[in-house]
């Protein structure tokens, strides 16, 4: 009893939101620890809501496992992971090569293409030549930086990265850079918010599925076979099921899984 305490005590000091399943085998979830609307965003109240905290719910129920979000670093995740202080990550991690080398993946719950925001009174296209001069915001670790140091950077831009994507947001709302790529959907929606009306899409990147990855995945210690089947059966099960569809209605009138 004295070590349930315990255990619950340190999740309320922490900050974490417990989801509890069926025959629960309990799974500490790595979720990047800002708002990323409509993917997650924590509430008045501390707690996590939106797409991906209602896919996590609803993978974490059909695998019966008791999933607790545990709010990070976007680039500490990886770390966190392969140093066993989390056991997954579902943070709109994209499956990459490069991140194949470190850690393993599930197969993809979403996908979509990276664009590129700007304000309304400048017109530039999202290519290299259209950023060239301009300074281009981007989140540390994440496959946007790797993208823009690949193609805009050789191309004359100047790529300044930050720990937060809100923390570009904001810059480019103060004028301190030119532009911001991040996923599309998000970026979608923030030019709809009251603080992204002075922005609008340029547009999406040109695919690079060497660096931009093959979707969204679960991510998972290499090794870890046993929740990987177990997550992989989940997925697959909820999109079959109709569960995947019925939340995603609650936020696009499209689907979000893609090709």
């Amino acid at each position: 009893m004295k070590s349930a305490l315990k255990t619950i005590a340190l999740a309320a000091a922490l900050g974490l939101s417990a989801i509890s399943g069926a025959a629960a085998e309990p799974v500490r979830v790595g979720f990047a620890a800002e708002p990323y609307p409509p993917f997650a965003s924590p509430d008045a109240s501390g707690n996590w809501e939106g797409w991906e905290v209602d896919f996590m719910k609803a993978m974490c129920a059909e695998a019966k496992l008791d999933c607790v979000i545990t709010a990070l670093a976007y680039d500490g995740l990886i770390p966190a992971l392969t140093s066993n202080k989390i056991d997954m990550i579902v943070a709109s991690m994209s499956i990459t090569a490069a991140r194949q080398q470190t850690i393993d993946f599930s197969d993809k719950y979403y996908n979509t293409l990276p664009a590129i925001i700007g304000p309304k009174d400048v017109k530039f296209e999202p290519t290299p030549e259209g950023l060239a001069g301009k300074t281009l915001g981007v989140q540390a670790g994440s496959i946007h930086q790797a993208y823009a140091d690949k193609y805009f950077a050789p191309a004359g831009a100047t790529i300044k990265e930050y720990q937060t994507q809100d923390e570009a947001i904001n810059d480019l709302a103060a004028g301190r850079v030119d532009a911001v790529q991040a996923d599309s959907i998000p970026l979608s929606e923030h030019v709809k918010t009251e603080q992204g009306a002075c922005c609008e899409l340029k547009g999406t990147v040109k695919a690079d599925p060497a660096i931009l990855g093959q979707g969204v995945g679960v991510g998972l210690r290499k090794g870890d076979t046993a929740l990987k089947d177990k997550v992989n059966a989940a997925i697959r099960a909820i999109r079959g099921n109709g569960t995947y569809d019925t939340f995603s209605k609650k936020y696009f009138d499209f689907d979000l899984y893609g090709e």
